[in-house]
């Protein structure tokens, strides 16, 4: 396929009417879960809203998590004037924006206030917040307590705005959040209305193996307002190093028949984004131009949307 973006985007829609057009009737008859499944933008970062908008309501998603941060659809510093338009074109589309991901770290971040109020302004309560990380020369409780007043005047610009943080976990040496507990020593004094978890339970997995992310699961649920959904395995890198590999959902090692039964059983009613990390030509790195083509890209896609919805149905969510 060639890459130029202009040829692309006509390709990519065609692809996407005509994907919608096979499965609107299949998707009609199969049973709905309570909880909405939107796609993180990242991954389409080839088209343009209008056009990112139709493809995905073509495979049948609920909504868009909408990127607003550097490099990204809508940039931080234009929030207050793209940001609106991006939203009108999604929902246009007849899809949702139930929340963005920002790049914002805290309230020092550059355009903080801006990305927030354009926001709330459109009814957009939620949105993904982080990442802090570990100074390796420095003891880890010290870097903890100075890390609490940073989540406290996040909180209070959230609570004052009406908005909802939610903090990604990753995996990963550094990561603060990766083992759950520092992250939960961050936000157990705090209201999660305003500063909240958003659980990537694959990342989870990582680090958790065998117990360790049911414990970690069910120590951060009360806490968390949004989740991801993904998953690995691991495997050889060229060096002979074992190294977490993401792939199509239900060929990994994320148990998402227990795990959702703990959301289950906690109420869970958040934000679920849809993350692809495996090889899409690109699409996975949030590439300005891609390399599979379309129908490739969009039925790896929905594969997955179809069995996180059978997943959802079977526990009852």
């Amino acid at each position: 396929m060639e890459n130029s973006h202009s040829l692309s985007r006509r390709e990519l829609v065609t692809a996407a009417a005509g994907l919608a057009a096979l499965s609107r009737s299949a998707r009609a008859a199969a049973p709905r879960p309570r909880l909405r499944l939107a796609v993180m933008s990242k991954f389409f970062q080839f088209m343009d809203v209008p056009h990112m908008a139709e493809a995905v309501a073509g495979m049948g998603f609920d909504g868009i998590d909408l990127c607003v941060r550097p490099g990204a659809h809508v940039l931080p510093e234009r929030a207050a004037e793209d940001l609106p338009k991006a939203v009108a074109a999604i929902r246009g589309a007849g899809l949702e924006v139930p929340m963005i991901t920002s790049g914002i770290v805290d309230t020092g971040t550059p355009h903080t206030v801006t990305v927030l109020r354009a926001a709330a302004s459109l009814g957009i309560r939620h949105y993904r917040w982080g990442t802090f990380r570990y100074d390796p020369q420095q003891p880890i409780a010290a870097q903890l307590e100075g890390l609490k007043p940073r989540v406290a005047e996040l909180a209070k610009v959230n609570r004052e705005l009406g908005v909802c943080a939610m903090y990604h976990t990753h995996s990963g040496i550094g990561q603060v959040g990766a083992s759950i507990w520092d992250l939960w020593l961050l936000l157990r004094d705090h209201d999660p209305r305003w500063v909240s978890a958003n659980l990537d339970i694959a990342h989870a997995t990582v680090e958790g193996g065998l117990g360790g992310w049911i414990h970690s699961t069910r120590l951060i649920l009360p806490l968390t307002r949004g989740i991801a959904i993904k998953d690995f395995r691991w495997g050889k890198n060229a060096k002979g190093e074992w190294r977490p590999e993401w792939c199509p959902l239900g060929e990994g090692m994320v148990d998402y028949k227990r795990y959702l039964g703990m959301l289950k059983s906690a109420g869970f009613n958040g934000p679920v984004q849809m993350h692809y990390e495996y090889d899409l030509g690109g699409a996975d790195r949030g590439a300005a131009t891609v390399t599979l083509p379309p129908q490739q890209i969009y039925a790896a896609m929905r594969k997955d949307l179809d069995l996180i919805r059978r997943r959802l149905v079977e526990a009852d969510l």
